[in-house]
């Protein structure tokens, strides 16, 4: 993964960051990649594990249909 570095936060963006993991209950840098996720749309390495498991699953149901109900 890669690391990024954010210079000239100031101090009161840095504490709404702060409060608002907090209410998240994330870290500050786990809630900066929920918002950079957000606002670009891009999924979670979880929703996109879900997402794939769930083409899994569709496409086992249409090769393997189940047998009375």
């Amino acid at each position: 993964m890669t690391q990024l570095t954010i210079r000239g936060i100031d101090d009161r963006l840095k504490r709404a960051l702060r409060v608002r993991a907090a209410e998240n209950g994330r870290s500050m840098e786990a809630e900066m990649r929920q918002i950079l996720r957000a606002a670009l749309s891009v999924p979670s390495p979880e929703e996109e594990h879900m997402r794939k498991l769930e083409e899994i699953e569709a496409a086992a149901r249409l090769r393997f249909p189940s047998e009375g109900g």
